[in-house]
């Protein structure tokens, strides 16, 4: 029979002794399920030391969410199968080589979800793996970088097991845990995980520019990850009052808050704070959040939410794609059949972005890869994931322009996609057009 984690905490002293590695994994059993933190503080000390336990272990689940590190999981090996089954909701890049082997899989969940998940028992936890800061005076220890999908999951844990490391920030909101809730933690002083900052190039910074034209005075920014979005930022430095409540805080966001642009003061959700699941970049980013109590962490299943994402005015969801197709059927996380990624929280911050007051939704993607093949398709390539459906799509952005599909008839959304397509495929994808939607379309040029 398992023991529920707020059982086991009453019997555990207010504090604990550090314990080898190989001693705090030793709590892990056949069968358990394990969530893992990820972000840049992936818990590789405990990692490592599981792995070692391969030999007697069978049937060892480990769910991880985003997360980003310069060396593979350990524990996704061909050879290791039996031992353990590496699993994701949002692929990092720690798994995708063993994805492509067919060594670990994906859950397809909205991240905003997946706490539900856990705490509803459709997906049972036994144990997770934390990496956290050093103990206060009070025993209070954070989880610094990382709230999103481990704050669940330790929350509905039979076992906690914490990486402590002197270099993790102390940041405020939900991800404080005492010491008498852990059952072993161990020291794991390792730097964490530094991100560099994307420098826009010149189609980027064209297509920042276009989406940041549609974005007001006093709106509250969901921004992602890489070279569009920092381009979004640099392009919004002449804006006011503008607030931020989003999945993932980056560097790139600092010179707004800095100059004052950023200064969350018309937010009606946690107005005067960013807010945020979890915090990537520098370790500029990670001493600037430390003790700051202007920003605050908070379980992904409260920063999704789309019913609090809507609370706020004029919501600017910003996010990207690997390909639109005509009618605005947007893939966000796979290559064709090859999962790069998943959902993550684009869908939670497109529904949200688009019920606030004054919200926009935004989808900002060069029209061409780098191999030089066109991001906006007749159809999605077979095997395509459909993250956001045409029936939620607002504004596409490329190097192009910009067009808004809401409202259009399918023959109209086509029109408009090829206008900001790359010129050396407009004529390939206005014949697709004329296959599909006949008439209709032609009747538009």
């Amino acid at each position: 029979m398992k023991t529920s984690a707020n059982t086991m905490t009453m019997t555990r002293p207010n504090s604990l002794k550090y314990v080898s590695p190989a001693e705090a994994v030793s709590h892990v059993r056949s069968g358990d399920t394990i969530v893992v933190q990820g972000s840049t503080s992936i818990p590789t000390v405990l990692l490592n030391a599981l792995t070692e336990r391969a030999p007697e272990l069978r049937d060892v689940k480990l769910i991880s969410g985003f997360g980003v590190h310069p060396d593979d999981a350990p524990y996704a090996k061909r050879e290791l199968m039996d031992s353990f089954r590496a699993l994701s909701i949002f692929v990092p890049n720690t798994l995708r080589k063993a994805m492509r082997e067919g060594v670990a899989d994906t859950i397809p969940a909205f991240l905003g979800e997946v706490p539900f998940l856990f705490r509803s028992r459709q997906i049972p936890v036994d144990v997770t793996f934390l990496q956290v800061s050093e103990p206060d005076e009070e025993g209070y220890c954070s989880f610094g970088i990382s709230a999103d999908i481990a704050f669940s999951g330790a929350e509905c844990s039979r076992d906690i097991i914490a990486q402590v490391n002197k270099y993790m920030p102390r940041t405020f909101g939900d991800p404080v845990i005492h010491v008498s809730k852990l059952t072993a933690m161990c020291r794991g002083d390792i730097p964490l995980v530094e991100v560099p900052t994307p420098v826009p190039n010149e189609v980027e910074t064209k297509i920042g520019n276009y989406v940041a034209s549609q974005i007001p005075d006093g709106a509250t920014l969901q921004i992602g990850v890489g070279g569009i979005p920092n381009a979004v930022i640099n392009a919004l430095r002449n804006h006011q009052h503008l607030g931020l409540h989003t999945e993932a805080i980056t560097d790139g966001v600092l010179p707004l808050i800095e100059s004052g642009v950023i200064d969350n003061s018309l937010k009606k959700v946690l107005p005067g704070k960013s807010v945020g699941s979890l915090i990537l970049g520098s370790r500029h980013l990670y001493d600037y959040v430390d003790g700051n109590r202007d920003f605050v962490i908070r379980d992904v299943a409260w920063t999704n939410d789309p019913q609090i994402i809507r609370q706020n005015p004029k919501v600017m969801a910003i996010n990207s794609a690997v390909e639109v197709d005509l009618t605005g059927q947007i893939c966000a996380d796979s290559i064709g059949e090859t999962i790069i990624s998943g959902v993550g929280g684009q869908h939670d911050f497109m529904y949200g972005g688009a019920l606030s007051e004054g919200g926009k939704c935004f989808i900002a993607l060069p029209s061409m890869t780098n191999k030089g093949k066109s991001k906006i398709v007749a159809r999605l390539a077979p095997g395509a994931g459909v993250v956001t459906t045409r029936f939620q799509a607002q504004y596409i952005a490329t190097e192009h322009g910009i067009v808004y599909l809401r409202n259009l008839p399918l023959a109209d959304r086509a029109k408009a996609l090829i206008s900001i397509a790359d010129p050396s495929v407009r004529e390939e994808l206005e014949r697709a057009a004329v296959e599909r939607f006949g008439i209709g379309f032609l009747r538009l040029k």
